[in-house]
């Protein structure tokens, strides 16, 4: 089991950077895949970036390629999300996603993934 608990989110202008991070807790943090991805009103919820158990392998969702960053620490069991030049088409909810076995590019579906996080809002404006 993983609780995950995600924070860092907030208001910027365009332009701008914020970084998310996600907490876990519970077992076995550093054998999970972990992901980020967002949902904006009245949309789905849609796959940002992803990340191999041992940090080796990320792989983002082409809207946020060159722009985005994610790592991880598992020495603290933390998950991050580096965001540059923000656009308001990144407004969303930004959630972590923990997926308990296998890394794989191709993992981009909300069915994929084992445990959530609770979301943290993310809001870009002109």
């Amino acid at each position: 089991q993983l609780k995950l608990v995600e924070s860092g989110g907030g208001s910027v202008q365009v332009g701008g950077s914020l970084r998310l991070s996600c907490a876990a807790s519970g077992s076995s943090f550093n054998s999970h895949m972990m992901s980020w991805f967002r949902q904006a009103q009245g949309k789905e919820r849609e796959f940002v970036a992803s990340i191999s158990w041992g940090g080796i392998n990320t792989h983002y969702s082409r809207s946020v390629t060159g722009r985005f960053s994610i790592r991880r620490d598992n020495s603290r069991n933390l998950v991050y999300l580096q965001m540059n030049l923000l656009t308001p088409e990144d407004t969303a909810v930004y959630f972590c996603a923990a997926r308990a076995s296998g890394w794989s590019s191709a993992r981009t579906y909300e069915a994929d993934y084992n445990y959530w996080g609770q979301g943290t809002q993310v809001t870009v404006s002109p």
